[in-house]
């Protein structure tokens, strides 16, 4: 669902130390399309949007000098998972862009064959591919009663 703005209801929005180089891997690696750039007088672009193709948007941002990436700081803190059409395709072209591999394209037990990947910053993300309907009990999960 999305707000008055078009902006889906949840939008993930990620601080980089350099959103222009961002922007370019991004585009490169996962096939994001940017949506808009915001820069300050100095030129440092602190507000940046990608579209995702399929639906979603990912807002990124650099929010001064003293912020430190995931991997600069040496912790993470969130997970971003995306839905593609074909993953083993979607998982080739993030390898040959140079995404660091956590786990390779591999079937899930609740349905979704699934990688995921670190961003040059550190960041991480999960892209998946529906495989199989399974309900949540199959796999483990409960849900409130």
């Amino acid at each position: 669902m999305d707000d008055a703005r078009g902006y889906p209801t949840v939008t993930p929005y990620l601080l980089y130390e350099d959103v222009d180089a961002a922007l370019a891997w991004l585009a490169d690696a996962f096939g994001f399309e940017e949506r808009l750039r915001f820069a300050d007088d100095n030129g440092i672009v602190n507000h940046a949007e990608v579209v995702v193709p399929g639906g979603g948007l990912v807002m990124l941002g650099h929010p001064g000098p003293d912020y430190r990436n995931p991997r600069n700081s040496g912790a993470g803190s969130a997970l971003v998972h995306v839905a593609v059409d074909d993953v083993d395709a979607h998982f080739a072209r993030a390898r040959a862009a140079g995404a660091e591999v956590l786990q390779e394209p591999t079937d899930q037990a609740y349905g979704d064959r699934r990688y995921d990947a670190l961003d040059p910053e550190g960041h991480l993300w999960s892209f998946a591919q529906k495989i199989r309907d399974v309900s949540p009990t199959e796999w483990g999960a409960s849900t409130p009663a």
